[in-house]
């Protein structure tokens, strides 16, 4: 029996959420502080984008490996190397490579091994698998400067102060660069801002959580739509 109804409603659960997750956000930036309910929100939130990919693990299951091993506990395939995601393949979705080559495809190529921007999985998955310890996974407040340098007549320069050291005979727009100040030197013809950026990251996972969110949620809707006509 096909899962779709119930991913489906999942996901506008997810849609709903966020826009509360977002709001309360923006109040914890200002009070410098995340709430428990916002955390069991995120919680919630999480869980749920994870209830999604696991029904869909089963849907394919169900339609494709007639012969997996129905007292095996299946979950969706998240692994960090081509080897152990082979066995687990082999394991877990016994001739899905045979029966529905597109399908399998889809969830190789997803996986974190594969390219650089899929490592929101990891993330992901170590998140879900840390909120089902005893205490909800906590963030820590941070803050970024940024050093901004618009220059008049069009073009502008942004560097992170704490990752670039200038040395003497720097220029940037063709104004040089105190090396004791780390600055450009007062000039007519830029402008000079510093940016604090505030956020908040998973501690462990280090990756800011907000993005994290709302990541998941859109890359998990596009997992849907890629396979949703072929279960």
């Amino acid at each position: 029996m096909s899962r779709k109804t119930d991913i489906e409603a999942l996901l506008n659960r997810a849609d709903k959420t966020l826009i509360k997750i977002n709001e309360e956000y923006e109040k914890a930036l200002h009070a410098k502080t995340i709430s428990a309910d916002l955390r069991i929100d995120i919680k919630d939130f999480f869980g749920n984008l994870r209830s999604v990919l696991d029904y869909l693990a089963h849907d394919i299951v169900e339609k494709y490996c007639p012969n997996a091993n129905p007292k095996d506990k299946l979950y969706f395939p998240i692994r960090a190397d081509q080897v152990s995601f082979d066995n687990l393949m082999k394991k877990s979705y016994p001739d899905l490579q045979t029966n529905c080559k597109a399908v399998y495809d889809v969830l190789e190529e997803l996986q974190p091994f594969k390219k650089p921007e899929n490592a929101w999985l990891t993330h992901f998955n170590k998140l879900n698998n840390e909120n089902k310890h005893e205490r909800l996974v906590a963030q820590k407040r941070t803050e970024t400067k940024r050093v901004k340098v618009e220059i008049k007549g069009g073009g502008s320069v942004s560097w992170d102060p704490s990752a670039v050291t200038f040395g003497s005979g720097v220029f940037i727009g063709g104004v040089p660069v105190n090396p004791h100040t780390q600055m450009p030197y007062p000039s007519e013809t830029q402008t000079v801002t510093i940016e604090t950026w505030i956020d908040f990251q998973f501690e462990d996972i280090n990756v800011s959580a907000i993005w994290l969110t709302r990541e998941s949620l859109n890359q998990i809707k596009i997992i849907y739509e890629k396979l949703k006509d072929k279960i």
